[in-house]
C-alpha cells in the first residue's frame, strides 16, 4: 500500500516539513493581474487628458482660464464679465464670445449683458468709435473698418453707422492721404511705378475706396513723374 505522505508528494503537494515550491501562475492569475495594472494606466491617462482638455490657454491674451465648473451660476458669469472688462474695452458680442469659451450658459450670458449695458458698463457704440479711431491711426479705410468691427463682435448694422458717420467727417479720406505719403517717403529710392503698385497694394489691403485711392495717387504719384 501507498501512504498518504507518498500519495500527496506524488500529486505535488508538499507534505509536513518540506519546503512548498509554488507551481506556475495559471493563466487566469495572470491575466488578472495584467487587467488591474493596464485599467490603472488607462484611468491615470483618462483623468490627464480631462484635465489638459479642462484647461484652455489663450496664449495671445496674456493669461490662462479654467472652464467653470458653475455654468448656471449668474454671479460667477458677471464676476468674469468684469475681469474681462477690466482687462481690455470689448463689444457685447466680443463679450459673449469670451463667456461661452468659459463655459457659462447662453441664459446666463445674456441675463449679465443685459444687466452690463443697462449699467452702462457696455456701449457697442462707444466701442467701436474708439476701434474706428485706432483703424485711422493704421490708415485703414472703411470697408477695412467695418470688417474689424465686425471681427471684434460688433454688430455689422452699428458698425457700418459708426462708420459711415466718421466718413462724414472725413477721416478714411485723409488716412487713404497719410497712407500715399507714407508709401512715397518709405519707396523714395523707387521709381514711380514701384510707388504707384504699392500704394495700391496697401489701400486695397487696409480697405480704401477705390476711387480715392485714384485721386492720391494721381496728386502724389503723377506730381512725383512729373519731377522725374
Amino acid at each position: 500500500m501507498i501512504s498518504a505522505e507518498e500519495f500527496l508528494r506524488e500529486h505535488g503537494v508538499a507534505g509536513a516539513g518540506t519546503a512548498e515550491v509554488p507551481g506556475p501562475a495559471t493563466p487566469h492569475s495572470a491575466t488578472h493581474g495584467t487587467n488591474y495594472g493596464g485599467k490603472r494606466r488607462d484611468d491615470g491617462a483618462r483623468q490627464a487628458k480631462e484635465r489638459r482638455d479642462a484647461v484652455r490657454v489663450r496664449r495671445g491674451s496674456g493669461f490662462g482660464y479654467t472652464l467653470t465648473e458653475t455654468p448656471q451660476d449668474e454671479e460667477a458669469c458677471k464676476e468674469a464679465a468684469l475681469r474681462l472688462l477690466d482687462a481690455a474695452a470689448r463689444s457685447t458680442g466680443g463679450l459673449r464670445s469670451k463667456l461661452a469659451e468659459r463655459g457659462y450658459e447662453p441664459q446666463v450670458i445674456d441675463a449679465v449683458i443685459d444687466r452690463l449695458v443697462e449699467l452702462r458698463l457696455l456701449d457697442d457704440e462707444d466701442y467701436a468709435r474708439m476701434v474706428v479711431r485706432a483703424c485711422v491711426g493704421r490708415m485703414m479705410g472703411m470697408r477695412g473698418t467695418v470688417m474689424e468691427l465686425t471681427r471684434k463682435g460688433v454688430d455689422r448694422a452699428v458698425a457700418q453707422s459708426v462708420a459711415q458717420e466718421a466718413a462724414e467727417q472725413g477721416v478714411f479720406d485723409e488716412a487713404a492721404w497719410e497712407l500715399g505719403r507714407s508709401v512715397a517717403r518709405k519707396a523714395r529710392a523707387c521709381s514711380i511705378e514701384v510707388k504707384r503698385r504699392r500704394f495700391w497694394s496697401a489701400g486695397g489691403r487696409k480697405g480704401h475706396d477705390p476711387q480715392m485711392l485714384r485721386e492720391v495717387a494721381h496728386a502724389l504719384f503723377a506730381a512725383d513723374a512729373n519731377e522725374e
